[in-house]
């Protein structure tokens, strides 16, 4: 065991010096990792620091959920439309090439890309201003999915032991507010875990506030969130007639084509080119401009378009209804309730003793599938499958 033992440390040891030779000097190698708890892993594992995060993540209970989360379109039976579980993987993809050429830690960004979006609700951003209302009004903050994945990651986890991720890890997923439109991002270096949980705290108060990614691997994955979205978005849209490619405005056609493929291409292009061997990242001026051009043109034709709209009513409804259903069996101590059984049962102390009932409930909804969702609520209330033909 002391010889497996120390051929494992020296293996680490190895790829640690390969990686010292091979990244830039703006990239965050994998010793500088930073865990809440006992910075050391075990002498049995040969991963590094970042790569055991991906793997905690990709082992996790959300991850699996991912499988059945509202991307941008729900409720159609189309087995082609992007759901949220693809969306992440495009992430990481697009975000490790970006990577790859910059020279920063792949590890770290597949562990941010992989884990950015675990906070979602069902039914995607409509379901999270549904449930950022009703926590409001409970008292509790507002509803913000960054945080929340954090909060799964951190604290619902192994019965409320968190995975223990790393500190550059949980940042990243935090920061990534990929909605946000920046030219430009250069890393705030000096955080910690303190500084991360005051983070959390004001956002969760002041969803305006903006914050910024520790390291360059946070922001290539901040970058390539939004790279991934645009131009998937559209193709779903085209695919559900919602739009058509004709429609697309002329600014973003110039500059970054008119399939996903293409924007993608060019918008990973930029990126390069206007990032290598700096401490930022950034787009160009012309590109930033068509993608900001893009993104409105996104918003007004597909993000609120009606014809995505016919049955919000239903599910803000239903969020409101699950919502103070299971409140009220928290306060009644219901114990045959499904948020006892399913829920909160095999917790530990930490988590329950650290968390309101109106928490317990946040968490349980949020970490919902589309499909539990809909089954949690009487059929008459149920919102119904539709279809854009």
């Amino acid at each position: 065991m002391c010889i497996m033992t120390n051929n494992i440390n020296n293996i680490i040891n190895e790829l640690d010096e390969l990686e010292g030779q091979r990244l830039s000097r703006y990239a965050t190698p994998s010793g500088q990792g930073i865990r809440r708890r006992s910075n050391k892993i075990s002498g049995s594992d040969y991963r590094q620091a970042f790569s055991l995060d991906v793997d905690r993540i990709l082992h996790s209970q959300s991850y699996t959920r991912y499988i059945d989360k509202t991307q941008v379109f729900s409720l159609i039976k189309d087995d082609h439309i992007t759901h949220r579980v693809l969306h992440v993987q495009l992430v990481s993809k697009i975000a490790r090439t970006i990577g790859r050429f910059l020279r920063l830690n792949e590890d770290l960004i597949e562990a941010i890309a992989l884990g950015h979006d675990i906070g979602h609700t069902p039914f995607g951003h409509d379901g999270e201003r549904y449930l950022t209302t009703l926590c409001h009004d409970h008292g509790i903050g507002y509803f913000l999915h960054n945080i929340q994945s954090v909060q799964f990651l951190d604290q619902v986890e192994r019965k409320g032991d968190g995975w223990n991720l790393c500190l550059q890890t949980l940042d990243g997923i935090l920061c990534h507010d990929g909605e946000i439109h920046n030219q430009k991002l250069e890393p705030f270096i000096d955080k910690s875990f303190d500084r991360l949980d005051k983070e959390i705290q004001d956002k969760k108060f002041n969803p305006a506030l903006q914050l910024t990614p520790m390291t360059l691997e946070g922001c290539v994955v901040r970058m390539a969130d939004t790279i991934s979205y645009i131009g998937r978005d559209i193709e779903d849209a085209i695919r559900l007639k919602i739009i058509q490619r004709s429609d697309l405005p002329a600014a973003s056609k110039e500059h970054l084509g008119d399939t996903n493929g293409t924007i993608v291409f060019n918008l990973v292009t930029d990126v390069i080119q206007n990032s290598h061997n700096r401490n930022h990242v950034a787009f160009s001026p012309s590109i930033s401009e068509a993608l900001k051009t893009l993104k409105k043109f996104n918003l007004d034709q597909i993000y609120l378009n009606p014809k995505i709209k016919t049955e919000s009513d239903r599910i803000r409804t239903l969020f409101q209804f699950l919502f103070e259903r299971y409140l009220n069996d928290l306060q009644k101590d219901r114990r045959q309730s499904v948020i006892f059984k399913g829920f909160l049962k095999g917790k530990n102390d930490s988590y329950l003793q650290g968390h309101k009932p109106e928490e317990f409930v946040r968490d349980f909804i949020a970490g919902m599938t589309d499909q539990f969702f809909i089954h949690q609520a009487p059929e008459n209330m149920r919102p119904r499958v539709h279809s854009f033909d």
